[in-house]
């Protein structure tokens, strides 16, 4: 086993961790082979050594209380049992998935309070598995002698690799990361939008152990669908494009920024003189959608921004912005539309959120080419829409047209808010007067405070309240706490 020593909770931003973190992954952690892990410490240590004890989550069962302890600095945890009984069990759950599995029947340090006891503890665990990239969390759970019932607290973890909002949150989304098919759950540009939720996280917090993350996801995906992240869908293409731009910005790995203009120009040949011109949705389908067209506004400008001698990549993000102010997308309230008729009209489908931030970060990557304020004065006009609608913010908070509730955050809307949040805070920090901070600070202190779990999970719902974690929803909380500390 490759052990790693930190010298302390935020060494993970150093490099012997992050040599560590970017070693070959593992399929599973060491638990699942049935040994014990060793980071600074080796599991089964003493709590009387914790240099430090924290317990943010407690449950109770038969007037007994749970709690989980956390030594930050050990990047250990152990659990205990108080206002009990001689014969009352405590045990740990560790999970290397966000608490949706651990190990079957292990009960990690299951112990019994003792003979004249009230109370007992159980001994220290590990968190983590370094050596084999295992992203960890702990839960206690007890009973009371011999009754059948079992009582767990909230999943929890230390503060390494988790230090701010940001950190933890871009931690518990790396829960969900599969390793073995190097995705974000099972989407496809889903992982596309969380893994450029990531790297931006790299950006605004300076905390690089994920990225391993990016090379893996591209050696994984490259030859998947058709090839170099394209396939039938244009808006996916997009996506992926996008994300390899801002992979080469964090590495400067030329292979990325050469995939992202396979996609543009994959796009590219779906232009069609259909409605006037622009990008359909799909290979065979002749839709002419928004999403579709502000991804390819964005992904043309920033190639261009990062092509030396460019002129094709500029040209076709300016025919692209032409044609979408005139398009009729925009409806009458400086909301954009779902597509276009196939009249070539507003459809009056949804004004979903995404389609209200995309924009703004193409507008303003078009202005960093052009140096036209034009283009920043049409981008304030549809943010200053989107963040006064009621409509979009019932209540001040951001929420999704038909929000999902109840899918484990697996359905495409639940991406949505976080492109918004992103593109807004790409716009803002282009604007000399951040007129957007506030409300980015906003939405993410209510998210904060209404829409998250003892482990920094983060549900559909930003005003609350939490009912259920997964991708989509983790990656578009991640990119709000990115924007907002990042305006």
């Amino acid at each position: 086993m490759r052990l790693c020593l930190p010298r302390s909770r935020r060494a993970v931003i150093a490099p012997l961790l992050l040599a560590c973190l970017a070693a070959p992954l593992a399929p599973t952690p060491a638990e699942a082979a049935g040994g014990s892990i060793c980071n600074k410490y080796c599991d089964a240590r003493d709590p009387q050594y914790a240099t430090g004890a924290r317990s943010p989550v407690t449950a109770s069962i038969h007037s007994r209380t749970i709690g989980l302890h956390l030594s930050d600095d050990d990047v250990m945890g152990w659990a205990s049992i108080g206002n009990g009984s001689s014969g009352d069990e405590v045990w740990l759950d560790r999970s290397f998935d966000g608490g949706r599995t651990w190990s079957s029947g292990s009960k990690l340090g299951s112990t019994k309070i003792p003979q004249g006891a009230g109370g007992w503890r159980s001994q220290m665990y590990n968190v983590d598995d370094w050596a084999n990239a295992g992203i960890g969390a702990l839960r206690a759970c007890g009973k009371a002698g011999d009754r059948a019932e079992i009582a767990c607290t909230g999943w929890a973890r230390v503060d390494w690799n988790a230090w701010s909002r940001s950190t933890a949150a871009a931690t518990a989304l790396m829960m969900g990361y599969n390793k073995a098919t190097g995705r974000f759950a099972d989407g496809w540009w889903t992982s596309a939008t969380a893994l450029t939720s990531l790297i931006d996280n790299v950006r605004v917090s300076g905390m690089p152990s994920y990225t391993y993350a990016i090379s893996h996801t591209y050696d994984k995906l490259r030859g998947a669908e058709g090839g170099d992240f394209t396939n039938s869908y244009l808006d996916d293409t997009g996506w992926w494009g996008l994300a390899w731009v801002a992979a080469y910005d964090l590495t400067g790995e030329q292979r990325y920024l050469d995939t992202a203009r396979v996609d543009a120009d994959h796009m590219h040949d779906y232009w069609s003189s259909a409605c006037g011109g622009g990008v359909q949705w799909a290979t065979d389908k002749p839709y002419k959608n928004a999403i579709t067209n502000e991804l390819y506004l964005h992904l043309n400008a920033a190639l261009h921004n990062r092509i030396a001698g460019d002129t094709t990549y500029l040209r076709r993000a300016n025919d692209e912005w032409t044609w979408f102010k005139n398009s009729g997308l925009i409806n009458s309230g400086n909301l954009i539309n779902d597509g276009l008729t196939g009249a070539c009209a507003n459809n009056g489908d949804v004004t979903w959120t995404y389609n209200q931030g995309v924009i703004l970060a193409g507008l303003a990557e078009l202005h960093r080419a052009t140096g036209d304020n034009r283009l920043l004065d049409s981008a304030r006009t549809l943010a200053d829409a989107s963040t006064s609608s009621t409509y979009l913010n019932p209540g001040g908070t951001l929420h999704e047209p038909y929000e999902p509730d109840g899918t484990g955050c697996t359905s495409d809307g639940d991406s949505f808010k976080g492109a918004y949040a992103r593109g807004l805070g790409i716009l803002n920090k282009a604007l000399g007067d951040h007129p957007y901070s506030a409300y980015l600070d906003r939405q993410a202190d209510t998210a904060y405070t209404q829409d998250r779990n003892s482990l920094d999970q983060y549900g559909p719902h930003w005003a609350g309240r939490f009912t259920v974690s997964g991708n989509g929803c983790q990656h578009s909380a991640l990119d709000l706490l990115n924007a907002a500390a990042g305006s």
